[in-house]
């Protein structure tokens, strides 16, 4: 038998003291996530009824945003039925919050001056308003210069504000209560035209012109680069300017794809943790895994491995393990979950054929099974049963009689009586 020689013990030595101390800080981040998430995300639920009584107390939906981007092909019958039918069961399946990728979006709706089309966003809001689906709305502004309708920019400033202003109000006033939210200007990090035709001022006059078509509107901004840290500060500096002008500001977006196959768990925390200084809901609108810095994105040809697909899934999961355990998150939106209608086709978790790729197992196991309360039990001597649930709906049924209880995280907890 060949002997090791001492530097060779002590390199295989070494390698495994290194293996052990990232196995324990891994662990140990990993315990520290569950237990914010317990702490967050978790209240309880009371139920009173006659001692000895079996309870059963089953979850309906997540309070958290679990959602996904509608695309426009299948509500405006560009898509085949049988894919329009996979496509809205399987969303129902795997998410309870929606945004409107494109039918809101001004040149989506109005490329050519005059000629509004609102037939996609009124079927989209009749579909998640028959299965109560909360939509955002996005968006009204986007004054990135590539983006602005060109008969816009031919405007004289009187004229380019006078139809701004229109244009919030006509649309806040046609679906006023119906979206939940609605992304005011759409990265203005990264480019404003209007601010620049119009002055520093234009944003709170759109948030104003937003008001007086629907008073109770909640605004949202909307930004990529801030979770990775590029455009963070810019971002918090943005926000702070915006508040002091008295800019009504209903929530914090912060895009979830500018990261590669993997992403950066330490800048993400440190991201959230930032943000939060505002006291406003974060919310995760455009996640994508892998992201745009990916090798997927340029090169379309780039299909996956196996061991890459199952790779993507983890990397999934432990990006939806740190959203959902910071408090000040409300919420990740993805953008795209179908190959056939997803801009980063390898984030999707289902092929074009619809079967399920590992990211869709991975995301399911979580969100349903690991994040869902299912409990069953007997009321004690003082007639009381008591379950830590995650906040969210849920079915309470006492010796067969029913009732529906709503968990919130304002509340913290829910008492139901029999």
């Amino acid at each position: 038998m060949k002997c090791l020689s001492k530097k060779r013990i002590a390199a295989v030595l070494g390698i495994a003291i290194i293996q052990l101390m990232q196995y324990s800080v891994c662990t140990a981040q990993n315990t520290e996530t569950d237990q914010s998430i317990a702490h967050n995300r978790k209240g309880e639920i009371i139920i009173k009824a006659k001692r000895g009584a079996q309870v059963t107390v089953e979850q309906v939906s997540h309070e958290f945003w679990f959602g996904c981007a509608l695309t426009d092909q299948m509500f405006n019958g560009s898509a085949n039925a049988s894919d329009e039918k996979q496509y809205k069961e399987k969303f129902l399946e795997n998410f309870n919050s929606a945004v409107t990728e494109n039918a809101v979006k001004w040149p989506n709706m109005e490329r050519q001056r005059g000629k509004v089309n609102y037939s996609t966003v009124d079927a989209i809001l009749k579909w998640t308003e028959e299965n109560h689906i909360p939509l955002r709305g996005h968006n009204l502004f986007w004054g990135i210069p590539e983006y602005v309708q060109p008969w816009l920019k031919e405007m004289s400033d009187e004229e380019l504000e006078q139809t701004l202003k229109n244009r919030a109000e006509t649309i806040t006033s046609r679906y006023k209560g119906r979206f939940h939210e609605l992304d005011l200007n759409n990265e203005m990090v990264h480019g404003n035209y209007y601010e620049d035709r119009l002055g520093p001022d234009i944003t709170r006059k759109m948030a104003d012109w937003a008001k007086t078509g629907d008073p109770q509107i909640k605004l949202f901004l909307n930004d990529y680069d801030i979770l990775t840290g590029v455009k963070l500060p810019e971002y918090m500096a943005q926000i702070r300017k915006l508040l002091k002008q008295g800019v009504p500001i209903a929530g914090i977006g912060v895009q979830g794809h500018l990261h590669a196959e993997t992403f950066d768990r330490v800048q993400l925390k440190n991201a959230l943790d930032s943000l939060a200084q505002f006291h406003l809901p974060i919310r995760i609108t455009e996640f994508n895994m892998p992201g745009q810095r990916s090798k997927y994105y340029n090169d379309h040809n780039l299909t996956m491995t196996p061991e890459e697909q199952e790779a993507m899934a983890k990397e999934l999961v432990d990006y939806y393990r740190i959203c959902f355990a910071h408090p000040a998150v409300a919420g990740i939106v993805m953008w795209g979950f179908w190959e056939g209608a997803n801009w980063i086709k390898p984030s999707s978790l289902y092929n074009k054929d619809w079967t399920p790729r590992p990211a869709a197992i991975a995301y399911h196991n979580l969100i349903y099974k690991e994040w869902w309360t299912s409990e069953k039990g007997i009321t004690n001597r003082k007639g009381e049963y008591s379950v830590p649930a995650f906040f969210g709906k849920y079915k309470v049924t006492v010796n067969g009689q029913t009732k529906n209880v709503d968990l919130t995280k304002a509340a913290g907890k829910a008492v139901v009586e029999f």
